[in-house]
């Protein structure tokens, strides 16, 4: 009853196509701009934006903490921003970082990057050290905006990659007192393949890479996503605990928000015991997920709450087969959109026919192919890449041409990795989504497991590399291969290590935490920690991280086995209740 389907059938389509009926005016209105429009269309965010606030200036755009601003009066304080950015030399390319949690000012200023043609560079605000010198290195932003609120990163970002304009939240307003609150005339001129974000991802390896979306993409995403199969009404508010550097908040749920005029609350962080009640202090109609906060909510006691809102239609991803159900009866949700998309990928599935346990459709050009077990489509004799049988796990990939362009990342290098050549005939170019799905028909799939050097984790790809380059530094390990485990009752893979000692000495549990809570983002810290006699270090060392990961935590034979219990305690010898705890969010604490 749980599983996810098998395949979809006609019936699955017209049942959706039922349901479809009462919003088809407000869907007709998106098809033109999805179809028709090209990169060098004049169309941006801030152009719709400030639409929005010029024929509906009086309607609820923002609500913080239950109070609502409007959209006049946040496309005011949007172009008072913009004035302040282009006085300090802000103009179409140019990139502005920003560090902040959740809040007015963070979106605002978004939107006032966008205005002017820059770029808004997303900081994870959870990085630290090399890891947020690293991103900062690759923006080259001219102004760095940030908030109070993470002053712990900012505290830990070199002042070498800090660029000459560095404005906190209250030397922003100062400087955007008096200012103009003009529309800024560069707006309507912007075509829409100008670069709107560079969204952080961990790629396949390595350290984090900046993907880059496009207006076009966003605009896209929008009217996809968020005109044809959220559907929101002028009426309905979306709530958002999800970070707004994470695309699920500043694309699906941004862009569903503007798609028809409607309003966004913004939570600061995720609270899965504060949640419902944030949703009725905003009067939420709607909410954005990943499969882990669908987790975290189906744990906690039930509550009279529960079903005490106004909530008629989510939108995310990751929401596992064997608790869609469960979650829809507990909550009382019936209309899930689920999709499917990454950050620097050329498509996107979404469930517009409302097909349950599946990321939904897509009508771009795809393939689900073979693959290998490092990621890479296996190739035949000929040197061509081979579908897989309808139902059959395998590589997802996209096909990219002038109409379906990739933004990739902004390094062109690593762009070119995910890049296959010469898939199906000589010149063709397909996306390696580095994803397993199964086809189920009628352009509907499946998502099954992430391949390659990264694993999923509190929905964030994590790489491999840069967990092996912090645990290694600790003098007591001598080498280290991270891999992602499944962990009953969550969503991805945690994280795990197999690690040698350099010594004879273990490393001390509670510096080891300490350290990894110091280098890597809290959804990067291994879980579990394995050590191990020694590692094979030949050709088929990739193929000894297949088996590590697939004898996960329970499989060690007599390797000693740590488990992360939290701050506090650190590291401590592996229990048997503790995956069971994972899935409670008992632990790490």
């Amino acid at each position: 009853m749980n599983a996810a389907p098998t395949k979809v059938g006609i019936t699955d389509i017209l049942k959706g196509v039922a349901t479809l009926a009462p919003d088809l005016p407000s869907m007709a209105r998106h098809a033109p701009g999805i179809v028709l429009r090209t990169g060098e269309t004049k169309n941006s965010i801030g152009q719709v934006f400030a639409k929005h606030a010029a024929e509906h200036p009086d309607r609820p755009f923002l609500r913080w903490h239950g109070e609502s601003s409007s959209y006049g009066e946040c496309n005011r304080i949007v172009n008072r921003y913009a004035a302040v950015l282009t006085e300090r030399g802000i103009g179409v390319g140019d990139i502005v970082a920003i560090l902040s949690k959740n809040n007015p000012t963070d979106l605002l200023m978004i939107l006032a990057t966008l205005k002017l043609g820059a770029v808004a560079g997303m900081i994870n605000y959870n990085q630290r050290g090399d890891v947020i010198d690293h991103s900062m290195s690759l923006l080259g932003a001219k102004v760095l905006v940030w908030d109070p609120e993470c002053d712990e990163a900012f505290a830990s970002m070199s002042a070498s990659v800090q660029p000459e304009h560095v404005l906190d939240f209250a030397a922003l307003e100062a400087a955007a007192d008096g200012k103009s609150t003009a529309d800024p005339a560069v707006t309507a001129t912007l075509p829409a393949s100008t670069p709107a974000f560079y969204i952080f991802t961990s790629g396949t390896t390595g350290l984090p890479k900046a993907s880059v979306m496009s207006h076009n993409r966003w605009l896209s995403n929008s009217g996809g996503i968020g005109g044809m199969s959220v559907r929101l009404r002028p009426s309905d508010t979306m709530y958002v605990a999800l970070p707004l550097y994470h695309n699920n908040a500043v694309s699906v749920s941004l862009g569903s928000v503007l798609a028809n005029g409607a309003c966004i609350a913004l939570s600061k962080q995720f609270s899965a015991s504060k949640f419902w009640d944030e949703i009725i202090e905003n009067r939420a109609t709607a909410f954005s997920y990943i499969g882990e906060l669908c987790r975290y909510l189906l744990a906690q006691p039930p509550r009279a709450v529960d079903r005490q809102h106004s909530v008629r239609v989510i939108v995310g991803n990751g929401l596992r087969p064997e608790i869609w159900d469960e979650f829809s009866e507990r909550f009382g949700i019936n209309r899930i959109v689920e999709f499917y998309a990454a950050s620097e990928s050329n498509l996107a599935f979404v469930n517009v026919f409302g097909v349950k346990k599946t990321v939904g459709f897509c009508p771009l050009p795809y393939k689900v192919v073979e693959y290998n077990s490092d990621g890479t489509p296996k190739r035949d004799a000929n040197g061509r890449v081979t579908p897989v049988k309808k139902g059959v796990p395998g590589l997802l990939i996209s096909e990219i041409t002038n109409r379906i362009p990739l933004d990739g990342y902004t390094d062109p290098t690593e762009t070119e990795k995910k890049i296959i050549r010469d898939a199906f005939k000589s010149g063709d170019s397909y996306f390696n989504s580095g994803d397993l799905v199964r086809e189920l028909g009628f352009l509907h799939i499946a998502f099954v497991d992430r391949l390659g050097d990264t694993f999923r984790w509190k929905g964030e790809n994590v790489a491999t590399t840069e967990v092996e380059g912090a645990v290694t530094s600790d003098d007591a390990i001598g080498g280290a291969v991270a891999y992602g485990v499944e962990v009953p009752g969550c969503d991805g893979r945690a994280g795990m290590v197999a690690v040698t000692r350099s010594g004879e000495a273990d490393p001390d549990p509670k510096r080891l935490a300490d350290r990894m809570y110091a280098d890597l983002p809290t959804y990067a810290v291994p879980l579990f920690i394995r050590f191990v006699p020694e590692f094979e270090v030949t050709s088929t060392f990739k193929n000894r991280k297949v088996e590590l990961r697939e004898e996960a935590y329970t499989d060690v034979g007599d390797d000693e086995v740590w488990v992360l219990k939290g701050r506090q305690d650190g590291y401590v010898p592996f229990y048997a209740e503790y995956p069971a705890d994972v899935a409670a969010a008992k632990a790490p604490r």
